[in-house]
Order: C-alpha cells, then structure tokens, then sequence
C-alpha cells in the first residue's frame, strides 16, 4: 500500500514538472521570456485603469458606453497602426492629422455625386499618394522625416482648405454607415480597423518586406547589405500610414455626419503616444502590432475615464503627457535591461 501511494506521488509530481516545463518554454521561448516585468506592470496597470473607471464611473461598463468607446478608438486607432510602420523605420510621421482631414473631406465631398465605395476608394488613394510624396523625398534625398512632415503638414492642410473652407454634410442616406453602423454592440468601424490590424501584423510578420520595415529601424546598412531596396521599404512605410490616415479620416467623418477643414488638428500626437504606450521605440529598433493596440486602446480607456469623470481638458492633457513619459522611461529601461 505505502509503495503505490508512494508511486502515485511520483507520478504526480512528475505530471506537475511535466506542465512547469511546458510553461517554462513557452514563457522562455526564443531564449528570452514573452512578458518581461515591465509587460506585467504595464498590463497592471491597464487592468487599474479599468477597475477605477468602474469604481468612480457607473456608465462605464454600460453597453452605451462601450459601444462608443469603441467608436472613439477607431480613428486613432487606424493613424497609430500606420505611424508605428513610420517608427519602425526610424522616422517620424507628422502630417497624418492633415491626411485625417483630407480623407475627410473628399470622401464627404464626393459621397454624392460618386456614392459611398469610389469616394472612399479615391479619399484613401490620395492620403496613399500625399504618403508617396513623403516617403520619397525622405528615402530619395535622405533627408530628416520630422523635417518633410511638418512641412507636408501645413501644405496638405492648406490643400484641404482649398478644397472647402466650410463645414460639408453630405445628403446621402449612407454616409453614416461606415462610421455609426454597430453589429450588435460591436461597431463595423473597429471590426474594419481590427482587420487592417491582423493585415499588418501578417505584413510586418510573414512577408518579406514587413521584416525588412523592422529591421531597417535596428539598422539600415546591414538591411541594405542583405540586398533590400530599402528606399523602396521606407516609401510603402509612408504609403500606408497615409492610406491608414485618409480612411480614419472618412470612418471619422461618417461618424460625426460631417466634415470639417480643421478635423485633425495634433492628432498625430496621440497616435505617437498610442506608439510609445506600445512599446515602440522612436527611432526605430522596437515596437509591434499588439503593443500598439494595446496602447490605443490604454489611451482610448483614459480619455474616456477622464470625460466621464468631468475632467477638464487642460488637466487630461497633462495626465496624458505624463502617462506618456512614463512609457518612454519603462521603454528605456527595458532596452538597457
């Protein structure tokens, strides 16, 4: 009898190595662990966010709520998605916000002589040729991202107020739909943006040119030793963050049920801090598809809490910058270790 309970502990015990040992590797895969402490603190900290928006905040957790919550992510969402392939290269993306209002206003502009699809399709073309123009300048006469940017800013932003100075609401019965529409609680906006999220995760992951975006950040010369036309890398990175930012731009619009020149204005911002929330790194060398939704959607919560609380603007801008340093500093500490 003392032998077969004496076995039936072994066997036990080797049941319970068994299993450690299978969540070691998974937790050690790749020779380091998958969730670093300051992954675990970053979720926590996410997890905090949540438990005091349900403690001081009774809409919080409604259906109402969340359904727009879900709404109001989208569009940062989308400029966040592409600025990470920009930081991913090691540049900078300043012009989305003008990009944001430009998609805008032409797929308002042309929703009724053209319909909903050909004024989508032509709104999120021209923010994936005013990319175009950014990403070759850059690649071409290597010159700084900050610097061509910030002037495409200004020249797109004034190329939107030339197409119209005032306000447009387009009269056509579906130009709602792409931004209000929900299925069930689930709004079609972030289905969409979720799709274009597991699109580049499979780009950045399994092509060939996706790990050539990566690696150009770490650094350029090996990629470009290995034979990448790294040129031609950068300039599709700036091709989709402008296409991203066109179709925020038209999801947002629809939303709203209008137009208006001035739509965008330091939205670039937030996409950058949705980024480093993330984990990317400006300058390239880190970041990934999930860190970035994670930091939209961490971004996205606070915001929310902080209107449902009557937080003043000026005093959200300022727990912003600081949720944004400290993600720079938890970001720096993990690369020096």
């Amino acid at each position: 009898m003392r032998s077969d309970a004496a076995g039936a502990r072994n066997r036990k015990g080797e049941r319970v190595e068994g299993v450690a040992a299978r969540v070691e590797r998974w937790w050690f895969a790749a020779g380091e662990p998958r969730l670093s402490v300051l992954d675990v603190g970053l979720i926590a900290c996410f997890v905090s966010v949540l438990l005091v928006g349900t403690w001081f905040a009774e809409s919080f957790f409604t259906e109402r709520n969340v359904s727009n919550l879900l709404r109001q992510i989208v569009a940062n969402g989308l400029i966040s998605l592409g600025m990470l392939l920009v930081i991913l290269t090691g540049g900078i993306d300043l012009s989305v916000g003008s990009l944001v209002a430009l998609g805008g206003v032409l797929f308002a502009g042309m929703t009724d002589q053209l319909g909903i699809g050909p004024a989508l399709c032509i709104a999120i073309a021209c923010g994936a040729v005013a990319g175009m123009v950014n990403g070759v300048i850059i690649a071409r006469f290597k010159l700084q991202s900050f610097i061509v940017t910030l002037a495409t800013m200004g020249i797109v932003r004034g190329c939107v107020f030339l197409y119209t100075e005032i306000p447009i609401s387009p009269a056509h019965a579906g130009f709602r739909d792409l931004g209000a529409t929900l299925v069930g609680a689930m709004p079609v906006s972030m289905i969409i943006m979720l799709g274009c999220y597991a699109l580049v995760w499979f780009y950045l992951n399994r092509t060939t040119v996706g790990r050539a975006t990566v690696a150009i950040g770490g650094n350029e010369e090996t990629v470009r030793l290995a034979g990448v036309n790294v040129g031609r890398t950068i300039v599709l990175a700036y091709v989709l963050s402008g296409a991203f930012s066109a179709l925020s731009g038209a999801i947002l619009v629809s939303r709203l049920g209008i137009a208006q020149p001035s739509l965008g204005i330091a939205y670039e911002l937030d996409a950058i801090a949705a980024c480093v929330i993330g984990g990317a790194v400006l300058g390239g060398g880190g970041g990934g598809v999930p860190g970035t939704l994670f930091g939209v959607f961490t971004l996205g919560l606070i915001n929310n809490l902080l209107n449902l609380v009557g937080v003043k603007s000026f005093y959200q801008d300022i727990v912003k910058g600081t949720v944004i340093i400290l993600a720079v500093l938890l970001v720096a500490k993990r690369r020096t270790g």
